[in-house]
C-alpha cells in the first residue's frame, strides 16, 4: 500500500530520513511552508524559501523515490509584522502559480491574535479565489477556542468544505471539526501532539470519513515514520485494512486532488546516490 505523507516538514530532515521513508512504504508527501526557527525579516526570504520548497526540495525527494509537493503561505507564526506579512501575501501569486504548489497553508493562529487573523482572511481570501486546498493550523495553545473561531470564518467566508483541512486536532477539537465538514488532520509526534494509539482511537470514535493523519516532522522531537507507527498502531487494534488505507492514502489523495497539480506518481525509484548531478 503506497502511502501518502500529507503534512511534513522535508526541510528540517536529513537523506537519511527519505531513504527511510520510501523503505517503509511512503510514496508522496505534501510539505507546508512553515516558521524556520527565527522570524524573517525580509519578504525575500520568504519568496526564497517557497522555491526552495518547490523546486530543490523536490528534486531531493525524487532522488530517494518519494514524489513531493508543497503548500505555500505566510505562516501564522510570522504574522505580527504586519506590514511584512502583507508584503509577503501580496507576493504569494507566482509561488501558489508553481505546478509543484498543491495547496495554500498552512494558515491559521498561533496565538490567536488580531494580527494572525487579518493575514489568515486574506490568505483564505486568494484561496478561496483560486479554489484552492487549504491547510489550516489550529493552535497549540487554547487549542478549542481557537478551533471554533476557525471554523466560524470558514463559515463566514463561505469556504468549500471539500477544500479545507483543519489540522493538528486532539481530543478537545476533533468533535467540532468533524462536524465542520471540513477534512480532519492529526498530528503524531513521540512526545507531543497526539499517539499513534490516540489516533487509533480517535478514528474508532469518530469513524474515518475525512480523517487525515501525518506526521509533520519539523525541527522539534518528531518522526518522519509517524504513518507507519499508526498503520502498525491500527493494525494492532484490529481496525480493517480499508480504514487504514482511507486514513493514510485515500482521504489524503482525495483532499489534494482538487488542485490540478496534484498527480502523484507512486512508482518511482531511488537514483544511486553515485549519479546525482549537484
Amino acid at each position: 500500500m503506497p502511502i501518502i505523507e500529507p503534512h511534513i516538514h522535508m526541510y528540517s530532515r536529513t537523506t537519511d530520513d527519505y531513504q527511510a521513508m520510501y523503505k517503509a512504504g511512503i510514496r508522496a508527501c505534501v510539505e507546508p511552508s512553515f516558521w524556520l526557527g527565527s522570524d524573517r525579516r525580509y519578504a525575500g526570504t520568504f519568496f526564497d524559501y517557497f522555491r526552495l520548497i518547490l523546486e530543490f526540495e523536490t528534486v531531493r525527494a525524487r532522488r530517494f523515490g518519494i514524489d513531493h509537493f508543497a503548500a505555500v503561505a505566510l505562516n501564522p507564526k510570522e504574522a505580527e509584522d504586519r506590514k511584512l506579512a502583507d508584503e509577503v501575501i501580496d507576493g504569494l501569486a507566482p509561488y501558489l502559480d508553481h505546478p509543484r504548489c498543491v495547496a495554500l497553508g498552512e494558515v491559521g493562529f498561533n496565538n490567536q491574535t488580531a494580527n494572525e487573523e487579518h493575514a489568515l482572511m486574506r490568505q483564505l481570501e486568494i484561496g478561496r479565489e483560486r479554489q484552492m486546498p487549504i491547510i489550516v493550523h489550529l493552535p497549540h495553545v487554547d487549542k478549542l477556542r481557537g478551533a471554533l473561531r476557525l471554523i466560524d470564518i470558514v463559515n463566514e467566508l463561505d469556504l468549500d468544505r471539500n477544500r479545507v483541512v483543519l489540522d493538528h486536532n486532539t481530543e478537545e477539537t476533533i468533535r467540532a471539526s468533524r462536524d465542520s465538514g471540513c477534512y480532519c488532520g492529526m498530528t503524531v509526534y513521540p512526545i507531543s501532539k497526539l499517539t499513534p494509539a490516540r489516533v487509533s482511537n480517535m478514528i474508532r470514535e469518530y469513524g474515518d470519513e475525512r480523517m487525515i493523519v501525518n506526521g509533520s516532522a519539523d525541527w522539534g522531537v518528531s518522526d518522519p515514520l509517524s504513518l507507519i507507527k499508526v498503520v502498525d498502531q491500527m493494525r494492532r487494534d484490529q481496525h480493517p485494512p480499508a480504514t487504514i488505507e482511507r486514513i493514510v492514502r485515500i482521504n489524503a489523495d482525495s483532499f489534494y486532488s482538487a488542485s490540478p497539480n496534484w498527480r502523484p506518481e507512486t512508482d518511482l525509484q531511488p537514483i544511486d546516490p553515485r549519479e546525482f548531478q549537484r
